[in-house]
């Protein structure tokens, strides 16, 4: 079993389950088999920039 993780880039990742969720990763929600959460990913992670970048050219003069 695995977890979707994401990080305060909201990046995310997938983890063991019976694994300590590492320093800056938090569950997101899901658990299940590895291709599950792998899908889930590739349907909410639509994004790949980290966030910090998408503030930073949101505020941007374009």
């Amino acid at each position: 079993m695995y977890l979707v993780v994401r990080n305060d880039e909201e990046q995310y990742s997938i983890w063991r389950a019976d694994r300590e969720v590492p320093a800056g990763w938090y569950p997101e929600g899901l658990r299940g088999n590895r291709q599950e959460c792998l899908d889930h990913i590739g349907v909410i992670w639509t994004d790949m920039r980290p966030l910090s970048l998408r503030r930073r050219l949101a505020g941007a003069d374009v």
